[in-house]
């Protein structure tokens, strides 16, 4: 009877390096052969003596984390070579910085319009005690020419359903 010589295909790093893969290979679990390019990012950028020593000294249930973070940084070396991930990092933050800046004027246009909404409907008390809020700010001696924004109730908090004694908490006049 013949004996079959039937194997798995090697994996990615052992065909990129032309060398026969052994059932026992560093690699294979790691780098597929359907995945060709993450191993050749990972061995231009680091090395496949250094990715291996990395690999026999990282935990075994440790090391997928390992190989995705090297060839992460791998992909991002070969995008661009001087900043690597950090840049991509450097993007991200800048983007959360200008997004939390759209969100909070977005939240101060939504505090405006709820409060003018507030005062549209119920009466306010203007410069004189018996003097009631006609709905347009110009007509209220509470409007400022400096500052066009709206009338804000005494210790008003939008953010909790009712007024608030602290004025940093969302209390307090106009914006």
């Amino acid at each position: 009877m013949a004996s079959s010589s039937y194997s798995n295909p090697p994996c990615a790093a052992c065909k990129f390096l032309r060398r026969k893969c052994l059932p026992d290979c560093v690699f294979a679990p790691y780098f597929p052969p359907e995945e060709p390019q993450k191993f050749a990012n990972v061995h231009k950028i680091f090395g496949a003596s250094n990715v291996s020593k990395l690999l026999n000294e990282v935990l075994p249930h440790q090391r997928e984390d390992a190989v995705n973070s090297l060839a992460y940084e791998a992909e991002a070396r070969m995008k661009d070579p001087v900043y690597g991930c950090v840049g991509a990092i450097s993007v991200l933050q800048r983007q959360v910085i200008r997004l939390q800046k759209e969100l909070d004027a977005t939240n101060a246009d939504l505090m405006r319009h709820a409060c003018n909404e507030m005062a549209g409907n119920t009466s306010l008390p203007g410069p004189n005690p018996g003097h009631n809020y006609s709905g347009s700010p110009r007509e209220s001696s509470r409007y400022n020419e400096n500052n066009p924004g709206y009338y804000y109730p005494p210790n008003y908090n939008p953010w909790s359903g009712g007024p608030s004694g602290d004025p940093d908490q969302g209390g307090g006049s106009a914006v």
